[in-house]
């Protein structure tokens, strides 16, 4: 008979004892028995958060064996894909192995089924048998492993009307194009930092439609080459360059698009450090910041929106909002260039 464990996975915390999974600096990754509200999952691929994959790609030199050996390193030694420095994990790719009893029926899985994990592979017991693939250019490593889902985990079922390469690679972003639906209102002006990723180009596309053709949506874009093909999806009223590093450049940049008027809203999706006081600086007071990058330091965001004297509203970015899997699919389904795109890019 299979033990019963928590909803949220602390049974398997080895230290510190008393945290949730994804606070814990070590879980249990043993996979040869599941807890009988466990969803035990045969992994094919690793979407690496961005920040992540980046921190972990500059740290090994760009090296693909590097790459992996540390990824492997990481996962055996806290039996999770967690980055020591920026703290983030990913999701996983994989096949239903096995439900627990307790599961069994009250859940809309069978075994068989192939699935997206919605939860961070930073709280996420996971053991990887091997690396086979390391995608730089898309943060995604191909392995053989296995992980468990809790019963208070989220996931979606894999679509029938997309690849799944194609699936992951959107859903690996799913929070922050439903949290663009849900956040302007009509004739806003919204500031998206790190335009051309994945996360900028779907929080693009669910903002205009929010903003209407009184409201802007702006990109800024570091590299200039980017401009002419950002402009062509047709997501962004307006495409800058400037350093998101830099405040003031964004800060000018974004401004004279808008002829001096403030925004009401930014949405950070760079995948670097350093970029919160771009977010904050052109964004009007009682404005929105929201932070979706895993980059972002909020002690640097508090105190540097207090230290200028702004009164924004910031919120953290949250992986999870209702309903985003569904929202952040139907992108793909309803903009075709943005399909095309992500197909081009990303798979």
């Amino acid at each position: 008979m299979q033990k019963k464990g928590n909803k949220y996975g602390t049974h398997r915390v080895i230290e510190p004892k008393g945290v949730l999974t994804q606070a814990a600096y070590k879980i249990d990754n043993n996979m040869d028995e599941i807890y009988s509200n466990e969803i035990l999952c045969n992994v094919t691929a690793l979407n690496i958060d961005s920040a992540s994959f980046t921190q972990i790609s500059d740290a090994c030199g760009g090296d693909e064996a590097k790459i992996g050996e540390m990824i492997m390193g990481i996962v055996a030694e806290r039996g999770k894909q967690q980055n020591p420095v920026t703290g983030s994990g990913g999701m996983f790719m994989g096949t239903v192995a096995q439900i627990g009893d307790d599961l069994k029926g009250k859940i809309d899985l069978k075994e068989g089924d192939k699935v997206v994990s919605l939860v961070s592979l930073s709280l996420t017991p996971l053991k990887i048998n091997k690396i086979k693939a390391i995608h730089k250019e898309i943060d995604r490593v191909d392995v053989d492993a296995q992980a468990i889902l809790f019963e208070s985990g989220i996931y979606a079922k894999m679509p029938d009307d997309m690849s799944e390469p194609l699936a992951l690679a959107a859903l690996d972003v799913a929070g922050a194009p439903a949290q663009a639906r849900k956040l302007p209102h009509e004739g806003d002006n919204v500031l998206i930092l790190g335009a051309n990723g994945k996360s900028g180009v779907l929080c693009a596309y669910e903002a205009l439609k929010k903003v209407g053709p009184k409201g802007k949506v702006v990109g800024v874009v570091r590299n200039p080459k980017q401009v002419p093909g950002l402009v062509e999806l047709g997501v962004y009223t307006d495409v800058i360059v400037a350093d998101c590093t830099k405040p003031v450049e964004v800060m000018e940049a974004a401004l004279a698009v808008t002829g001096g008027k403030e925004y009401d809203i930014s949405i950070c999706c760079v995948n670097i450090e350093n970029c919160e006081m771009a977010a904050i600086l052109p964004v009007r007071d009682d404005g929105l910041v929201y932070f979706f990058s895993m980059a972002t330091s909020f002690t640097k965001a508090a105190l540097g929106a207090e230290g200028i004297g702004k009164d924004v509203t910031m919120i953290v970015g949250n992986g999870y909002t209702k309903d985003h899997a569904n929202i952040t699919l139907n992108v793909l389904r309803e903009n075709a260039k943005i399909r095309k795109l992500f197909e081009e890019k990303y798979v």
